[in-house]
Order: C-alpha cells, then sequence, then structure tokens
C-alpha cells in the first residue's frame, strides 16, 4: 500500500506551478544557464579555419570525435570554446571514485560526511584542471597536424587553445554546480542533455532528407520512429524498476513507553550504474578508428586491421560492445554501492532482514541478490544500445538516435521531472501548514 506522500504525489497538479514561486525562479535560473551554455558553442576558437575544419570533420565524425561532438550539442565540430563540455569533469568523478575504493585517505574522506564530500570535491575539481589541460594540447597538436585548419601553427597556437578549451570546461563545471545548488536537476547532466537535445532537430531533418533522396527507405524511417518510442518506454520500465528487500527494526522502550516494530525496505535499483557503461564502451571502441583517421592511412597495418574489424556492424564490434557493457555494468555497481557498508549501518541502527542474520550473513545476501539484479541491468543496457547500433550500421541513422543518447535523455528527464514533483510536493505540505495555522488562530 502506498504511503501518504506517494498518494499526495501522485495526485500532484502542474497547474500548481503557477503559485510555487520558489520553483519558477528555479526553473527560469536554469534555462537561462542552458542558454549561456548553448551561446557558448557557437563561439569559435581563434586561429582555426572554419571550412578546412568542417571538411576534416567529415572524414573522422565516425570515430570518437562524432560521440564527443554529440556530447557537447555540436561544439567539436565548430571547435568552440566549449569543445571539451564537460568531459574531463566526468572523467576526473570517475577516476575519484574508484580511487576512493582503493585508497584509505579517500575512504576516510568519504566517512566525514559534509567536510569529507566537499575536500573530494575540490580534489576533483584539480583534476579535472589536469584532465582538460592534456585534452586541450592534443587537440591542438591534432589540429595542426591536419595542416590547413590551423592559421598560425605554434607554440602560442598550443599555448592559447590549452587556456581557452580548460576556461572552457571550468566555466561549464561552475555553471552546473550553480544548476544543481540554484535551479532544478543536476547541472552537468543537464548540460549533456541540452547538448544532445539541441541536436536532435538537425538529426531528424537530415534523416528525412535522406528518405527524400531515396538513400533510406520510408520503411526503414517508421521502423527507426517505432524504435524510439519502444526505447524510451522500455528504459522507463526499466530506470524505475526496483528490488525492495524488507528491513525490520525491533520493538524498543523510550522511558515507560513500549513502542512496536518498524519495517521499511532496502531498494536496490536494477541497473544501478546508470549511462557509464555504454559511454566507456563506446570510448574504448572508438579509438582505433579516431587514431586511423587521424593518419590518414599512414598507419601501421594492423591498425587498418583492427579498424576494419571493430566497425560499426561487424560482428567483432557487436560481441566486444557486449562484453564491455557487462563489465562495466558489473564495475560501477561494485564501486557505487558497498553491501558490506549497507550492512553494518544496518546493524547499527538495530534493522534487519527478516531470515537473514545481521552483519557478515546479510552483507552476503545483498551481495547475492545485486549480482542477480546487476545481470538484469546489463542484459537491459546491452539491449538498448546494441539494437539501434544495428540500424546506425545498416540504415545510416545519425549518432543522435543511438542508445547512449537515448538513455541519458530519458534518464535525466525523468530525474528533473521528479525534482520538480519533490519541489511541488514541498511546496504543496508548506500550503497545508499554513492553513492549519490559520485554522487554529480562529479557534
Amino acid at each position: 500500500m502506498a504511503s501518504a506522500a506517494e498518494q499526495l504525489a501522485a495526485n500532484l497538479n502542474f497547474g500548481a506551478l503557477a503559485k510555487a514561486e520558489e520553483l519558477k525562479k528555479r526553473i527560469w535560473f536554469t534555462l537561462a544557464a542552458l542558454l549561456v551554455y548553448r551561446l557558448g558553442t557557437y563561439i569559435p576558437m581563434p586561429g582555426i579555419n572554419p571550412d578546412a575544419l568542417q571538411d576534416v570533420f567529415k572524414t573522422a565524425q565516425q570515430g570518437i570525435i562524432g560521440l564527443f561532438n554529440m556530447f557537447s550539442g555540436g561544439a567539436v565540430s565548430r571547435m568552440a570554446i566549449f569543445a571539451l563540455n564537460i568531459m574531463p569533469y566526468i572523467s576526473a568523478s570517475i577516476i575519484v571514485q574508484l580511487l576512493t575504493t582503493v585508497s584509505p585517505t579517500l575512504e576516510a574522506l568519504k566517512k566525514e560526511g559534509e567536510s569529507g564530500r566537499k575536500q573530494i570535491n575540490q580534489y576533483t575539481r584539480y583534476l579535472t584542471v589536469v584532465l582538460a589541460v592534456f585534452q586541450a594540447y592534443g587537440i591542438a597538436v591534432g589540429l595542426e597536424g591536419t595542416g590547413t585548419v590551423v592559421s598560425n601553427p605554434g607554440i602560442f597556437f598550443r599555448i592559447e587553445t590549452v587556456i581557452t578549451l580548460t576556461g572552457g570546461t571550468m566555466f561549464l563545471m561552475w555553471l552546473g554546480e550553480q544548476i544543481t545548488s540554484r535551479g532544478i536537476g543536476n547541472g552537468i547532466s543537464l548540460i549533456i542533455f541540452a547538448g544532445i537535445v539541441a541536436e536532435l532537430p538537425s538529426a531528424i531533418v537530415n534523416t528525412l532528407e535522406l528518405g527524400r533522396q531515396g538513400a533510406i527507405s520510408t520503411g526503414i524511417i517508421l521502423a527507426v520512429i517505432l524504435m524510439v518510442f519502444a526505447v524510451i518506454m522500455f528504459i522507463v520500465f526499466m530506470e524505475r524498476a526496483q528490488r525492495r528487500l524488507l528491513i525490520q527494526y525491533p520493538k524498543r522502550q523510550v522511558g515507560n513507553k513500549v513502542y512496536e516494530g518498524q519495517s521499511s525496505h532496502l531498494p536496490l535499483k536494477l541497473n544501478s550504474s546508470g549511462v557509464i557503461p555504454p559511454i566507456f564502451a563506446s570510448s574504448l571502441l572508438l579509438i582505433p578508428t579516431t587514431v586511423a583517421s587521424f593518419m590518414q592511412g599512414t598507419g601501421p597495418a594492423w591498425l587498418t586491421t583492427v579498424t576494419s574489424l571493430v566497425g560499426h556492424g561487424r560482428p567483432l564490434f557487436m560481441l566486444l560492445y557486449v562484453l564491455l557493457i557487462v563489465f562495466f555494468s558489473f564495475f560501477y555497481t561494485a564501486i557505487v554501492f558497498n553491501p558490506t557498508e549497507t550492512a553494518d549501518n544496518l546493524k547499527k541502527h538495530g534493522g534487519f532482514i527478516p531470515g537473514i542474520r545481521p552483519g557478515e550473513r546479510t552483507a552476503e545476501y545483498i551481495d547475492y541478490v545485486l549480482t542477480r539484479i546487476t545481470v538484469i541491468g546489463a542484459a537491459y543496457l546491452a539491449i538498448v544500445c546494441l539494437f539501434p547500433e544495428i540500424l546506425i550500421s545498416y540504415a545510416a541513422v545519425p549518432f543522435y538516435f543511438g542508445g547512449t543518447s537515448l538513455l541519458i535523455v530519458v534518464s535525466v528527464t525523468m530525474d528533473t521531472v521528479a525534482q520538480v514533483q519533490g519541489h511541488l510536493l514541498a511546496h504543496q505540505y508548506e500550503g497545508l501548514v499554513k492553513k492549519a495555522r490559520l485554522r487554529g488562530k480562529r479557534r
């Protein structure tokens, strides 16, 4: 049976949005911040020949550059000041999370609460700067290697490229944090979401144009539309799926009163790793293609062989894609969820799973359940990402209709809507409290 809070949330009317002044301010701030981000993706980096850049990008857009261009909302193809986007910060966050599991110092900071979390965030920012500098320098060297894109190659161009792109990443990191604290939703996720959604109209127009020219049949276009709606429904269902473990709390005595034991549940998400596995798997598999495109046929023979074997639609590519998604699903789930720590917290608060001894046995049981639902979650990610990948390979469907982009868009949308509902629920509770106080005064 749903709780009173869940029933109230289910009956929320979004017409109450007009009365929630605080929520409206947050929404307007979020929209303004995302508008600033989109404007920045059109500010070109100095010293770049736009026409030559477009010619080079056409030959390399099927590699990891195309994936990053999707996340950056087209900033890479325009070589804008936000070309690196927020990806260095995401990489730094993942690296710090990995180090937290193996470093006793970082693990101790994590357990210190809010102060420890702030210190870990500071380390993440420092690492973001380091990664952004390396990536920006690599982009500068790569652009100079093309021969025609850079107007005046040299040390000054490299310095200004590093400063510009690193500064752009740091500004986006600050902007994302401002959205999280003063806006609505997760700022970092919303920036990636805005980049993908902003390029969707052009991707749809290009697909329809290919259909008009006869490059793609009408049946395939209709199949893609149906596939997108089916995948979205499937993602929503699976992202909301949980395995709830019953938690029982014993009776307790406070003074002369004895309180009955309470029951709760421990929710285990079917997909605890989110969109990290597809992003990592895609990045790793697209590295050979990207390197080969930069070498422009001058690389070793083995690189050409590897590139042909792991090309889109090839059986080896599909097999490695699935295996990497499964691996990263288990790997990242093990990082974000610690069964031993959860079991210890339950034991400290007197909670236990009926039929399972508290402590080590509880940790083993949670790990047992988590492993099995992660198998289902990994299979779900593999299906969602693999089926659109086949359409991308055989029907020349744009990158934006891939499983990774749909996962990000749907997940961020669900998270943002949930936060909006939370604010509306809090506003409704405040209204009820005010009415109760007024009635009390009248009496």
